[in-house]
């Protein structure tokens, strides 16, 4: 064997290394999932955005709710007995509130009971899909997300309120413009989350959320905690099924060569002297 060959087998196995271990990632995943669904005798689906090197060159892929991610939970969701529960795990930032919306929609229809794990963070258009859920199980430092739409790069409850503050003459027709579909964004958000909650609240409770999650209430980060969830009367608790953050483990997100965060990964307690 000549020295290019050599080179040649070691520039194929490097190549296939990334797929091969993307498909025991794969496979590790089936089989937790088939666990904690034989467990808790649901149906498991989870919507998780992360960076993947998912390339061959490895570059890392941004991920968000889409279309294709609408199409997909809601066939799991036609696909599962209407008497079966369903467990959701959401790990997302948000994305199009089209696709979040059917989501939505799906999962609220849905007669099983609904129960959406959230172990991180679900934001914006995550938030939207827990809403229409029967009960939300977040890990204590997990986060919600307002979900009041954004106007390109602006909050739309922003542009109204300064569009509010002038006079008609000082404003431009561009401005204008946003402003019109700021209001009417504004209109269809909070409507879309009354309908989310409707049947699960008296009708002064859906109004009441509605115009807190959906109206610019806090900026579109801002981080609502277990705790204030519960607070404003959303189905909250904490308690997160250790399957779950295994789950989460099989989810790695090497954005660099050198972690940005190591520990030892096995249970730490006080150490008795003997």
């Amino acid at each position: 064997m000549t020295v290019l060959d050599l080179f040649w087998i070691f520039f194929i196995a490097s190549a296939m290394q990334p797929v091969l271990r993307q498909k025991m990632l794969e496979a590790a995943r089936q089989r937790m999932i088939a666990k904690i669904q034989k467990q808790r005798n649901s149906r498991v689906i989870l919507l998780v955005h992360r960076q993947e090197t998912m390339s061959f060159l490895g570059f890392p892929v941004m991920k968000y709710i889409d279309i294709n991610d609408a199409e997909q939970v809601i066939r799991a969701i036609h696909m599962t007995d209407d008497n079966v529960p369903i467990d959701l795990v959401l790990h997302t930032p948000g994305g199009l509130v089209l696709a979040a919306l059917q989501i939505a929609r799906a999962v609220k229809a849905h007669n099983g009971k609904v129960t959406t794990f959230i172990p991180h963070h679900a934001m914006s258009g995550g938030t939207l899909i827990a809403l229409a859920s029967d009960e939300i199980i977040m890990d204590k430092h997990a986060v919600l997300g307002p979900v009041d739409p954004q106007i390109g790069q602006y909050p739309a409850a922003s542009l109204l309120r300064v569009l509010k503050d002038k006079s008609i003459e000082k404003v431009d027709d561009n401005s204008i413009v946003m402003g019109d579909i700021a209001e009417k964004a504004l209109r269809q958000m909070k409507d879309n989350v009354k309908e989310l909650l409707e049947g699960r609240y008296l009708s002064d409770k859906v109004e009441e959320l509605a115009h807190k999650l959906s109206q610019g209430t806090w900026t579109h980060d801002h981080a609502i905690t277990s705790t204030e969830a519960a607070g404003m009367g959303l189905p909250v608790s904490e308690g997160m099924p250790d399957e779950i953050y295994q789950l989460m483990n099989l989810y790695p997100q090497p954005v660099k060569r050198e972690p940005t965060v190591e520990f030892l990964p096995v249970p730490r307690s006080i150490e008795k002297e003997q």
